[in-house]
């Protein structure tokens, strides 16, 4: 199956200018024959926490429709999107988290993030369940930033028969986690490890891109680079 890993850089606060951005990668990543296509934590509304816990009207719901031009788009090129942002959850806080929508623009799967980092502790409402999917017969996990530093994640997910893990994050350039946690993850459990980051300034501080894919071996298979928004595709086997 194609995966897509995806860089841009959102605007802050606005979801309706990301929306186009996520639906316009979405077509152009189905075009060049991508089934799944992977955004970054927060990119519906930028990884901006003090913001979202400010502004209210930037929590999104599930069925929300300021998400019909994604579900659209995959409807459009017969792809599924994991996208991320702050979403409604059962308590008084939103959770960070990944919708997962189908090809039929549906939604197959929700992951909230587990693991919060700095500020998002204040701001959000941390999930307590794995994330996993399935399309067209392969096993995904989810994962979102600073999960990826729990190899527990990826060993269970290992473990459940998924062939790949998406990690939707935000990160700078000087980042260790791509050479410390990335491919570490894909090596020791055998998977096929899909990064989908940011570019550019955020509350965080300036994402530096390098979106991509690591193989089961732990070798970069695919690189967007430091500094262009778009997309790079990658194989995920049916089986690992």
């Amino acid at each position: 199956m194609i995966v897509a890993a995806t860089q841009f850089a959102p605007v802050a606060g606005d979801i309706a200018a990301n929306v186009r951005a996520v639906a316009g990668l979405v077509r152009a990543a189905g075009a060049e024959g991508a089934r799944l296509v992977v955004f970054a934590e927060l990119s519906l509304t930028g990884y901006e926490p003090s913001l979202v816990r400010d502004n209210p009207e930037l929590v999104l719901t599930e069925d929300d429709p300021r998400l019909e031009p994604v579900r659209e788009a995959c409807r459009a090129v017969s792809a599924a999107a994991v996208v991320n942002g702050p979403v409604r959850a059962a308590g008084s806080r939103p959770a960070i988290t990944s919708l997962v929508i189908g090809p039929d623009g549906t939604l197959l799967a929700r992951y909230d993030k587990q693991h919060l980092y700095g500020i998002e502790a204040e701001v959000f409402e941390a999930g307590t369940a794995d994330g996993r999917f399935e399309l067209d017969g392969v096993r995904f996990a989810t994962a979102t930033c600073y999960d990826n530093r729990f190899p527990a994640l990826a060993e269970r997910a290992a473990a459940d028969g998924c062939a790949a893990y998406l990690a939707s994050s935000v990160l700078g350039a000087d980042n260790d986690s791509f050479e410390a946690v990335y491919p570490v993850r894909a090596r020791d459990f055998g998977l096929h490890v899909v990064l989908a980051n940011v570019l550019g300034p955020n509350e965080d501080g300036v994402a530096g891109g390098l979106a991509g894919a690591w193989g089961p071996d732990g070798e970069r298979l695919a690189d967007a680079g430091p500094d262009k928004p778009g997309h790079v595709l990658v194989d995920v086997p049916d089986g690992r």
